[in-house]
Formats: structure tokens, C-alpha cells, sequence
């Protein structure tokens, strides 16, 4: 077995078994983020049979508080699998999650492919292939012994903390607001925790999905008609337990709930 496969091999049955990921061990390790990405395509196909077809992509550190939290100055990508994309309102298990935490988030769902031969992709050219907005909560897990000392290779190779997500009602593109202006506001058991706006996100979230674009496009890949992207976390993550109720709230793009029991 090559280090490659083995290392997804490794963290795929540490997200199956819910078990913190202390490190891949040996030579198995990703040393680069470059090499972090190689594992996360063979881990997506790895978790297919537990967690559905990969539907889209989550973006972290895209706002400057993200990077600040998590010491990484740039954006990074994960997957979002069908069996972890949720409706609004919906009650999950805490104890599903090794430790579960939210994020308030603007998402995309897609009208159309953004083809690798279209390089290089720009805000406005990406802007153009969005049907609709919807007001998102990404669900994340911190599955490790130390994400403050496990590495960005690591971190990007198991998805970056990706553990699905909850979706509010879509907002067509021609009938969205500015997506600059847009206050997102974090709630918990009923009081503001965290806010941000658009802007907090690259500078817009349309530069978010272009890096995105490009990102997938170096490696020959292309993000498809219907995928959702999650495109960055307007305000810090909130980690939760069982009890906690959820409510974010992106000003003229709605609200979305979710509670863990």
C-alpha cells in the first residue's frame, strides 16, 4: 500500500469509529498541504459507503478571525457528503461528533459547471454560475488529540474539520442582496456569540468560491452544476455539547436552526 492510501486508510477509520486522530504515523504523513489534498481524494472515495456521495465543498480560513484562530493564512478546502447535509431545524446526537462546533456561513449552490479550461476564475466570472444563496450552518468536529499542534497538512488532509452542514431556504442570485452588506449573526441557547459580514469573507464571498475554482482547477478538477460551497465562517467557530440550540442569522438571506441532543 502506497503512503498516500494508507494515510486516508488510517483516517478514515478514525472518522467511522469517532476516535480523536492523534497523527498519521511514519512515512504515511503529509508533509506539504499539497500532499495533505492527495489524501483527501483517496479519503473521499474511502467514505463514500458511510457517508454518502460527495454533494460540494467547504472553505476554511477565509476571514481574517479564522485565520487568526486556527494560524493559517490562507484558504483551505474540504468535501460535504450527502448523509451530513441537513435542513433546518433538524436535532443531531452530540454524542455523533467527537466535539461538535458550528460556523455561520453564506453558501452557493451551483447552475452550472466551472470547467478547469476556464482558468483563471475571477469573482464576477464564478458569480455567474451561482443559482441561489442559502443561509448555512457548517457543522465541524474537532476529531483531534491537538489541532493546534497536528499540522495544516493533516488538517487539510481529513476535510479541515468538516462534519457536514445545515442549509436555511435558497435565495435565487437576482433576488439576492449584496452579499457584502449581509450581517451574520451567531446565536446560542438564545444570545448573539459572534458576528461578522460578507466582506469578512476574502473580501466578498465570490472571491471565496474563484480561489475555489482555481484551487480544484490546478489539479484538473471542476466544480459541478447543483454542488453546494460553503464558502467561509463569518465569525469564529462555537463549540457546543448536548443541549445547545443554534441559530444563525444572515440579514436578508434568513436563519437557520439547528440543536444537539
Amino acid at each position: 500500500m502506497n503512503a498516500t492510501l494508507e494515510a486516508a486508510g488510517i483516517i478514515a477509520a478514525a472518522r467511522r469509529n469517532r476516535m480523536p486522530l492523534d497523527s498519521v504515523p511514519g512515512a504515511a504523513a503529509p508533509r506539504t498541504e499539497a500532499e495533505g489534498y492527495l489524501i483527501q481524494d483517496a479519503l473521499h472515495g474511502l467514505l463514500a459507503a458511510d457517508f454518502g456521495a460527495r454533494v460540494g465543498y467547504k472553505i476554511g480560513c477565509t476571514s481574517a478571525v479564522m485565520q487568526q484562530y486556527l494560524g493559517i493564512p490562507h484558504p483551505c478546502s474540504g468535501g460535504v457528503f450527502a448523509k451530513g447535509v441537513h435542513g433546518s431545524g433538524v436535532s443531531l446526537p452530540a454524542k455523533n461528533f467527537v466535539r461538535v462546533g458550528v460556523e455561520c456561513e453564506i453558501a452557493v449552490r451551483l447552475a452550472r459547471d466551472l470547467p478547469a479550461a476556464t482558468v483563471p476564475f475571477t469573482a464576477d466570472t464564478v458569480s455567474q454560475a451561482i443559482a441561489d444563496y442559502l443561509p448555512a450552518i457548517e457543522i465541524v468536529d474537532d476529531r483531534y488529540s491537538d489541532w493546534q499542534t497536528i499540522g495544516a497538512p493533516t488538517l487539510v488532509a481529513d476535510d479541515f474539520f468538516a462534519a457536514g452542514c445545515v442549509l436555511g431556504t435558497p435565495v435565487a442570485r437576482a433576488a439576492a442582496p449584496d452579499l457584502l452588506d449581509v450581517i451574520g449573526r451567531a446565536v446560542i441557547n438564545g444570545v448573539e456569540v459572534g458576528r461578522g459580514t460578507g466582506a469578512d469573507v476574502l473580501g466578498h464571498p465570490h472571491q471565496a468560491l474563484a480561489w475555489l475554482a482555481n484551487h480544484l482547477a490546478a489539479t484538473g478538477k471542476t466544480l459541478r452544476a447543483g454542488e453546494i460551497v460553503l464558502t467561509g465562517s463569518l465569525v469564529k467557530t462555537v463549540w457546543l455539547g448536548s443541549g445547545d440550540r443554534v441559530t444563525m442569522e444572515l440579514e436578508e438571506l434568513g436563519s437557520v436552526d439547528i440543536s444537539f441532543l
